[in-house]
């Protein structure tokens, strides 16, 4: 091993001291040249791509505590060697087969077995550098897809430099994103920083009202206390009154006869109380029934004075020339029937009656209707249909039909006398 571990892409670093001697011994096998690219379908191994590709490969491929992990199994080094010269001499080990290339190579086959296999369906540069372009446009894959196109065998020098190129610039495109999240990570520091402050006022003024709600509660359950102790002392002043009510009951052995008797009275009272209501009731409806029966009575003599009258008169000015016609009367007032036919009689003509409907049917209008000589209507006292079938009949037939609105026997009259008139 060179006595320089401090190999980077293109030559070494030269320390301002010899290293430690631990590093003399970190490879056990012995300096080897680097062998060419393989000519064959085989893939290449770690020590067999170009030694410039090896910091690209290390640097993007490990975590750098990943990184010391596998180096402790194959050599020793103090624990605060930093991360820089782990990683250059990781990358120097890697320039020949040594130990330590052969356990990373290991890994990485292992790691990236499923990207190696998908890129192994490239069978030449063009359709391999295809499967680099689509890793990258990706993103998340980009060490898996530059492990698998630099160990491929279809990957020549010139897709090797176009590799090396784009995960150069990625590279760089990290660092400018890494920068970029310092200062987005200062800026949450200080907003990190503010709501502690608003957290911790928080948690006071919580602890403040939680103090305060304490105080509430150990009130309200020193009052809930107070209550309950209230409540017991009334609840046995209630049970000495219990018991002195049941001592008054046994001092008093009709005392449940006398209650039932009270009781009992108190129930005729409120009959009796509603009965008179009902019966003030009854008297009243009774007055209102008289008062009615009262006006009936006078409205009816008063109607039988006008029939009377109306009598009196038709006996003393009713002409006879009705030459013996018959005359249907059809409705007017039951009563007045007789009179209604002393009319008729008087004036010469032969008197028939129908009630409209309203007792008899109607079906004997018709047969009444037709013997007739002159209808009179008593419109007033008809039903509806005996009205328009005496009205459609005498249209018919072409029989006089006189309508009368009034079911008086003046009014009556009048027809019968406008009748004889007009004969």
């Amino acid at each position: 091993m060179a006595d320089y571990p401090y190999h980077v892409a293109g030559g070494s670093f030269t320390p301002s001291r010899r290293p430690l001697a631990l590093f003399e011994s970190m490879t056990n096998a012995a300096p080897q040249l680097p062998q060419d690219a393989p000519t064959s379908s085989r893939r290449r191994k770690l020590w067999e791509i170009a030694h410039k590709f090896h910091c690209p490969v290390i640097g993007t491929c490990f975590d750098v505590t990943e990184l010391r992990s596998l180096m402790k199994k194959v050599m020793h080094f103090p624990a605060d060697t930093t991360d820089f010269v782990l990683h250059t001499t990781a990358v120097g080990n890697c320039e020949v087969r040594s130990k330590l290339a052969e356990v990373l190579h290991k890994q990485l086959e292992k790691r990236y077995h499923a990207t190696i296999r998908r890129f192994a369906s490239a069978k030449d540069s063009d359709a391999l550098r295809k499967l680099w372009r689509e890793a990258t446009a990706i993103g998340s894959e980009i060490p898996a897809a530059l492990w698998a196109t630099w160990t491929h065998p279809a990957c020549d020098s010139t897709l090797e430099h176009e590799v090396y190129g784009d995960i150069h610039m990625i590279q760089h495109q990290v660092g400018t994103g890494t920068r970029a999240d310092l200062k987005t990570l200062k800026s949450l520091q200080a907003e990190n920083r503010q709501l502690k402050q608003q957290l911790e006022k928080a948690r006071q003024e919580n602890e403040s009202l939680r103090q305060e709600k304490s105080s509430e509660t150990q009130a309200l359950g020193q009052r809930v206390i107070d209550l309950r102790a209230e409540l017991a002392g009334r609840d046995a002043l209630i049970a000495n009154q219990a018991g002195q009510l049941d001592l008054l009951r046994g001092s008093l052995p009709d005392l449940k006869d006398r209650q039932s008797l009270l009781r009992r009275a108190s129930d005729a009272e409120a009959r009796c109380t509603a009965l008179t209501a009902e019966a003030e009731g009854r008297e009243t409806e009774v007055w209102h029934l008289r008062q009615r029966l009262r006006h009936a009575e006078e409205t009816i003599n008063q109607l039988l004075s006008e029939d009377d009258e109306a009598l009196k008169l038709a006996d003393t000015t009713a002409p006879e020339n009705l030459s013996g016609k018959c005359v249907l009367c059809v409705g007017g007032r039951t009563g007045a029937v007789d009179a209604y036919r002393q009319v008729v009689e008087q004036s010469g003509g032969r008197f028939m009656h129908h009630d409209g409907g309203l007792e008899e049917s109607l079906h004997r209008i018709d047969s009444a209707l037709s013997a007739a000589d002159l209808v009179i209507c008593q419109a007033g006292c008809i039903s509806h249909n005996a009205y328009w079938r005496v009205k459609e009949q005498c249209r018919r037939t072409g029989k006089p039909c006189l309508f009368v609105r009034n079911a008086g026997v003046s009014s009556f009259g009048r027809v019968i006398s406008q009748a004889c008139t007009t004969e």
